[in-house]
């Protein structure tokens, strides 16, 4: 379908050679994990921007680190006990005769985060068996991404500044944008924001909500000075994923752009209380600038947060 950028829009799929995805979880579990398996010589990078964050394996990343990849991205629930299905992400990884050779053996990278979602608040997390099946499931390569309460987005939720009484669902999307060169741009977000979720003209879609049960804006409650809420208990992940042919430093900059799409889809984003990181890869099939396919990143994450909690 047409977008207004001029793009081509593949909605709830991360459409590139090589990429497929697996999840675990529903809405009925309050958590699950999503896996994203890579082709073999990808570049990554990540920018961990948010004041709480989760993460795993993201100093890999690092330009000035030497380990190549990443092998697959994992997104999980759980709080930063989720972290453990990357566990059962590498073994499946090895078990297929993915990862970096070392010494005779297979290692797998697996940069992964993990957002607080209903489930951790009542001591509960996908484990590293979550993490095998959603990889295996991956590595089938089929790119389809369910939407809403799926995945890692399972038992996510949005507009917390009300208390969770008040909040709305949150929820996973993925969207890849198409330019007219074949240059290709995916992104998937898992959404689970403190703040409220906005179209481009500032309209809310899902927020805290009204004793009448309407989404309300996020800036004038944090205006009124109420009661700080509890920080970690909200983080928006997004793993980016182009065709473009990327190394580490300029896709760094990739993944920094891709973080105005959080900053035009969630008011506020990047705060002390959330744990905001954007994993990305490159396959390196496409020449491409990194400007450029930094601001297609920004406007697909923006376009994949606002789907995540628009229900299907």
């Amino acid at each position: 379908m047409p977008d207004p950028s001029g793009l081509v829009a593949i909605w709830d799929r991360l459409e590139l050679a090589g990429v497929g995805v697996g999840c675990v979880g529903r809405a009925e579990d309050g958590t699950g994990v999503t896996v994203v398996v890579l082709p073999e010589g990808c570049t990554g990078s990540a920018d961990v921007r948010g004041g709480a964050p989760a993460t795993r394996e993201t100093d890999c990343l690092r330009p000035e680190n030497l380990i190549a990849g990443p092998h697959a991205v994992c997104l999980a629930g759980g709080s930063a006990f989720g972290l453990a299905t990357a566990d059962g992400v590498m073994r499946a990884l090895r078990d297929a005769g993915r990862g970096l050779a070392f010494g005779g053996a297979r290692i797998p990278i697996v940069p992964a985060a993990a957002i607080f979602d209903r489930a951790a608040a009542e001591g509960r997390w996908p484990d590293a068996e979550a993490g095998r099946t959603a990889a295996e499931r991956a590595l089938r390569l089929d790119a389809a991404v369910p939407r809403g309460s799926a995945g890692a987005g399972s038992g996510a939720s949005v507009g917390k500044l009300l208390g969770p009484e008040a909040a709305m669902a949150g929820g996973q999307a993925a969207i890849t944008l198409v330019a007219a060169d074949g240059m290709k741009v995916g992104a998937l977000a898992v959404v689970n924001a403190l703040g409220s979720i906005v179209t481009e003209g500032g309209a809310v879609l899902a927020g805290p909500r009204s004793p009448g049960g309407v989404p309300l804006p996020s800036l004038p409650l944090l205006a009124s000075g109420g009661p700080p809420p509890s920080p970690g208990e909200a983080t928006t992940i997004v793993c980016l994923v182009t065709n473009a042919r990327l190394d580490k430093p300029q896709l760094l900059r990739v993944a920094t752009m891709a973080q105005d799409g959080l900053g035009r889809a969630v008011e506020p984003s990047h705060t002390l209380y959330d744990g905001d990181t954007v994993i990305a890869a490159a396959t390196g099939e496409h020449p491409a600038d990194p400007s450029r396919v930094g601001a297609i990143a920004a406007h697909a994450v923006a376009l994949a947060i606002r789907r995540a909690v628009t229900r299907p």
